[in-house]
């Protein structure tokens, strides 16, 4: 008799279980670094409260310490610690099946906020620790990456209005993905919101009427 169903079944809850294990570990170590800062934060500290031995967090997050923060990073900035692209997550799929571009932007516009209020104190914490410590390689490659990666990111909503003919006439795929990009970034948020006293919602419908304005077509606005 075969064993295969079996191992597929252990192996299945194998990696639940790991899946577990970093989300648990990365939960521990956002807490304690919005606490005390990066720096303070040991790898000790972080297995003592993820109930982890120290092995375990440097096979989970390999890269050690820069590796622990790019843990809480991904984990912070999908919302879970389920390995799924952002562009299928349920957010996403909206936007891609409402058929009004104006409510494509409303809608990538109320995600966008909320994701900046879900990894913003983290993003902060790490920028002041690079900030801090320009020689820490690995903390400035993850927060270059970040950004890369954001650029990159800004593609998709650009190509998609493309796709749509929502795009406004004469501007080009990656001069929109530019726009998109500098006006989704995390530091803008903060100052409309830190400095100059703004209110989440007031940041949301800016963000929606400007995209609006400078990616759609006049004729495709309904």
């Amino acid at each position: 008799m075969s064993d295969k169903p079996k191992r597929r079944y252990v192996s299945h809850l194998r990696r639940e279980n790991a899946e577990v294990t970093r989300l648990r570990i990365a939960e521990a170590a956002r807490a304690l670094m919005l606490e005390r800062g990066y720096a303070a934060t040991t790898m000790a500290d972080v297995a003592q409260a993820a109930g982890v031995v120290v092995q375990t967090l440097y096979s989970s997050c390999p890269g050690g310490k820069p590796g622990l923060a790019k843990l809480v990073y991904d984990v912070t900035l999908a919302g879970d610690g389920q390995a799924i692209p952002q562009s299928a997550r349920p957010q996403v799929q909206a936007i891609i099946a409402e058929p009004d571009p104006v409510q494509k932007l409303a809608r990538f516009a109320e995600m966008a906020i909320t994701i900046f209020q879900r990894i913003g104190p983290v993003h902060r914490v790490l920028r002041a620790a690079a900030a801090a410590t320009p020689t820490d390689a690995g903390l400035n490659d993850l927060l270059a990456s970040a950004e890369q990666q954001r650029l990159v990111g800004s593609l998709g909503p650009a190509e998609h209005l493309a796709a749509v003919g929502a795009l406004r006439t004469g501007l080009s795929i990656e001069r929109a993905a530019d726009q998109i990009y500098v006006l989704t970034s995390i530091e803008l948020f903060e100052r409309f919101t830190e400095t100059c006293g703004w209110s989440v919602r007031d940041c949301q419908d800016w963000l929606a009427r400007t995209l609006t304005e400078i990616l759609l077509d006049p004729a495709k606005k309904s």
